[in-house]
């Protein structure tokens, strides 16, 4: 009795460490809402719960995959001031705000079992080092993708500001090469220390990328992600 008595508060004691390493960070939930029927529109949200004042929260944006630009009027973004008790993610707030973009989805036809293909995806990223070139494939295509990423910051913590571009290889099976340069090297975001590459996910049309990043911010015991996709569409191979 006294060893199993000593053995559950040792694995209690390690729930609760893990827990308190897991709230030193603010990272949101990126989720995929979905494609149109010709990948011409991507649908995502972000939420969670604020770090300092513990509010809900939500983001829903819409993307034009080719133009790699927000779909006019389909944006919406909120703070809730209600308080959540323990145990609570924030998934309240998205759905409570998911019907005011109704229009907008059926305008564009957006399916939410529509979701493509995820490609890559970075695994224990609190503790992985920001990696600024990332190669992976396709196996269903045998494409081959290599995304490096340039960065420029200015400044520290929630007073800095940071910009970057993704130049991206791809090698499809029969030896052509596409490249590209996405993204907007000039545009500094504030409160932005440096990005990262969370997910790539391959469009229902096998040839649009929705490239995931992670917006990095440090702040005081941790970090602080946020979610932005760049979106790219290439030839076909």
């Amino acid at each position: 009795m006294v060893k199993n008595g000593i053995r559950m508060s040792m694995v209690v004691f390690l729930l609760v460490a893990a827990i308190g390493t897991a709230s030193a960070a603010d990272v949101a939930r990126f989720t995929n809402l979905g494609f149109s029927p010709d990948s011409g529109v991507f649908m995502f949200a972000q939420y969670g719960i604020t770090h300092r004042d513990g509010k809900p929260y939500a983001e829903i944006y819409m993307v034009d995959v080719p133009g790699n630009v927000f779909v006019p009027g389909s944006v919406r973004t909120r703070v809730f001031d209600r308080s959540v008790s323990g145990g609570h993610d924030g998934s309240g707030a998205l759905y409570t705000l998911l019907p005011e973009l109704r229009s907008s989805v059926e305008t564009h036809r957006v399916d939410h079992l529509e979701l493509g293909r995820i490609v890559y995806l970075l695994v224990n990223g609190e503790n992985e080092p920001d990696r600024s070139r990332i190669e992976f494939r396709d196996f269903r295509t045998d494409t081959r993708y290599t995304i490096s990423v340039t960065q420029n910051a200015r400044g520290r913590g929630s007073e800095g500001s940071a910009a970057f571009h993704l130049n991206l290889h791809v090698r499809y099976a029969d030896g052509t090469v596409v490249e590209r340069q996405v993204g907007r090297p000039s545009l500094y975001r504030e409160g932005v220390n440096r990005y990262r590459v969370g997910r790539v996910i391959v469009a229902p049309d096998n040839r649009s990328l929705v490239i995931v990043m992670e917006r990095i911010t440090d702040v005081a015991g941790g970090r602080q992600v946020r979610y932005m996709v760049e979106t790219v569409r290439l030839p076909r191979s």
